[in-house]
């Protein structure tokens, strides 16, 4: 992997990078649909947990694009003469793709690489323009909440890989847009591979790659269930699993609640679709992460344990009746 950006500086050492699962924003099984309820509320608590102090008053929207029933956007300049600018702490977003990207990679078999193959480089095509019209609505909701959110795809910021592992990853141009005071939106995406010709880079494996980097207080998974559990979630008697121990060779143990046996592996279900490996990989990269003595935690989006996780509130205490998965790094 190339590595030229290890003495990164920022301006303002960044707050929390915060992965929006694919299952959480879209109606997974209905093809490209957005959860528009999920997305208004991430968007609206994000802007909470982003902000300084209190997020009450006005907001003042950044996306002036014509939207479905109106005849033009309806921009009162005059309201950001006086407007201060608002100090937003640094935060990172990236999502996964959901209904979107998913089935159009898996019919063309874009993960397992073949560019010279007609249906390979036309799924490839099909994949970015899925994902990235995700990714454009997705910075338009942040926008419509004042978030300064800027599209950053892998693919046109250079990322490639090597066997489907991330062999050039320049984050320069996402400091520099933190820098800037914006707030990097990524995904994951179809890139170039050296071996295989092309893969998937899923957001997963971004969000571990720029924790490494950036080095951010805590990071955030918010999916479509309350963490990770014991067995797929909606079999019966499933486990909440409420706090996941690293050890430093990157293995992991539950530590509470105590199972019979702590260090058996979590079963995991994926969707047939799924080209990135849905759980397995996300469990997997927030292990890396927490290897760091990053705190990562993993919690229903869109409720007041998500609000809560994206606040910094659990760094110091985890309230005894917060439902999510917090994972450490234990010495």
């Amino acid at each position: 992997m190339e590595t030229k950006q290890t003495d990164i500086k920022l301006k303002t050492p960044i707050r929390c990078i915060v992965k929006l699962g694919g299952a959480a924003i879209t109606c997974k099984n209905e093809f490209e649909k957005i959860n528009e309820a999920n997305l208004i509320t991430v968007s609206s608590q994000l802007r909470e947990a982003m902000m300084f102090g209190s997020s009450s008053g006005s907001v003042l929207e950044m996306d002036w694009s014509k939207r479905p029933g109106m005849a033009e956007s309806l921009v009162k300049v005059d309201d950001y003469k006086e407007q201060l600018v608002l100090d937003f702490s640094s935060f990172v977003v990236i999502h996964g793709a959901g209904s979107f990207g998913h089935f159009q990679a898996s019919t063309s078999g874009v993960h397992r690489g073949g560019l010279n193959q007609p249906l390979v480089k036309a799924g490839f095509v099909a994949t970015r323009i899925s994902v990235t019209s995700l990714n454009l609505e997705i910075v338009r909701a942040l926008a419509r909440e004042g978030i300064p959110s800027v599209a950053m795809s892998p693919f046109s910021c250079g990322w490639s890989t090597r066997e489907r592992n991330i062999a050039s990853a320049d984050v320069s141009a996402v400091v520099e847009a933190l820098d800037s005071g914006f707030v990097p939106v990524l995904h994951g995406d179809a890139v170039l591979d050296e071996a295989l010709g092309c893969t998937i880079l899923s957001g997963d494996v971004i969000i571990s790659h720029l924790a490494a980097h950036l080095k951010p207080q805590f990071v955030v998974f918010l999916t479509d269930v309350f963490g990770v559990y014991d067995r797929p979630p909606a079999e019966p008697n499933a486990v909440l699993l409420r706090e996941i121990a690293v050890r430093e060779d990157g293995s992991w143990s539950v530590v509470n609640p105590t199972l019979e046996d702590s260090d058996k592996q979590v079963e995991i279900s994926v969707a047939s679709h799924d080209t990135t490996g849905g759980m397995v990989t996300k469990i997997s990269e927030a292990a890396m992460i927490a290897k760091h003595g990053i705190d990562v935690y993993i919690v229903k989006a869109a409720t007041e344990h998500s609000l809560t996780a994206l606040s910094g509130k659990l760094r110091d205490k985890i309230p005894d009746d917060w439902l999510g998965t917090v994972i450490r790094h234990v010495s």
